[in-house]
Order: C-alpha cells, then structure tokens, then sequence
C-alpha cells in the first residue's frame, strides 16, 4: 500500500484534468500510455521517466530527471503529437494510442468480424484476432503480426489481421478521415491498449476513428530517442 503525504492533494480524474498544465508519468510505456488516455479531450505536455521495463514512449531515466526539469522550465523541448483511436461500442467510448484488439469470445472460436469503410463494405476477416493500430502501435502487436511500420508523421490507421483463415488475409493502411466500422459475425471481445475487454455481441458493431493529436509527448533530445 502506497501511503500518500498529508501534502499532497488527492483529486477526481475530471478535476485533475481541469486543473493541470503538464504531467511527469513515472513508469514504463503502460503507465506512459495510461496517462495519454487519460488527457484525451485536453492534450497537455507530458513527460515520461522510465521507470518500467519498456521505454519506446519515455526517454528520461530517473538519474536523468533533475536535468530534464530544468530544460522543461528554460523551454528546451518540443512537443510530439500522437494520434488515438476512439473505440465506440453501443454507448460505450474508449481510447487507445497504440491499438485496438478484436478478439474471439470464447474458447475454440475464431475473429469473425465485417469491415467496413466510409459506409462501404470492404471485406471480412476469420483470424485469431484483428489489430486496429496507430502509427505509434504499428512497431507493436501490429509488426509482431506481420503489419507495416508507419510514420509518427502519417495520419492514418492499419488493420491487420492476426493468423487469418479467409477473407482479407493482407494488413490495410487506411486514411485518417475514414470511418471505420466492424461487425461482429460471433461474439467479440474488444481491448483497448490492452487495459481489459469489453464484450460485442454477435450482430453488434463498433467503430473506430482516428484521434489526430489527442495527445503530446515532451521529447528533449529527438537524435537520443531515435537511437
């Protein structure tokens, strides 16, 4: 159990978001990616201390920490857009930044989902699973699946399908002012950034959009990062 000092004041997330210019994230890549979601709808400055195991989002270690805050107040750093991917299912809106996983529901099923774009049917997929990814997720569970690496630069999303069966077998990269809507063939489970799932009932459907700069990452040295 984490005991809290009487100095510090504890707030609601809706009044945290209110209240706050910047945040300083401590941990790995998870806990980078938890507080990316939290901000989305208020982007602010956020800069991560690699505190975890995974460092591709934070790039200041804590040795590092003292220094870092002093460029941050002399204003020697830039500012990394990120774009999400908001998630709706039924009434129910989530947030990723590295990817939205399509799941099977139930042991011995396979990922049997319609995709379609811009009110188009575009095709189906039968795969373990389908991977809806970022430019940020793409070097992610999208690359291990054998989907293309995309420029931090672009603004566009790719769909990936994870050992498919039938139906689209090929990753597609898809534009950033698309509309991208899957119906579920069977039930789905459906995990954003991997925080949990939520459950799609076979002949529901959800859809995907593109965030374009729903978050920014404090970068302090863009040639440290890319080595």
């Amino acid at each position: 159990q984490v005991r809290v000092p009487a100095a510090v004041e504890i707030v609601s997330d809706e009044e945290f978001r209110e209240r706050i210019d910047g945040i300083i994230a401590l941990g790995g890549d998870g806990t980078m990616l938890g507080a990316m979601r939290l901000m989305v709808g208020r982007p602010v400055p956020i800069l991560g201390v690699n505190h975890g195991n995974l460092g591709f989002l934070v790039e200041v270690t804590p040795a590092g920490l003292p220094e870092a805050l002093h460029r941050l107040a002399e204003g020697e750093f830039t500012v990394e857009a990120h774009a999400g991917l908001k998630v709706a299912i039924g009434d129910t809106a989530r947030c990723a930044f590295n990817d939205v996983v399509l799941g099977r529901g139930g042991p011995g099923r396979t990922t049997n989902v319609d995709l379609t774009v811009n009110e188009v049917h575009y095709g189906y997929y039968r795969a373990d699973a389908v991977i809806v990814a970022t430019p940020t997720g793409s070097t992610a569970y999208n690359y291990s699946a054998g989907g293309p690496v995309l420029s931090p630069s672009s603004n566009a999303m790719v769909v990936t399908p994870v050992a498919p069966m039938s139906g689209i077998s090929r990753p597609v990269v898809l534009g950033g002012e698309d509309r991208v809507a899957f119906r579920a063939e069977d039930p789905l489970t459906v995990e954003a950034d991997g925080t949990g799932p939520d459950r799609v009932p076979a002949g529901d459907s959800l859809s995907v959009r593109l965030l374009a700069g729903a978050a920014q990452v404090v970068r302090l040295s863009v040639d440290d990062y890319a080595n």
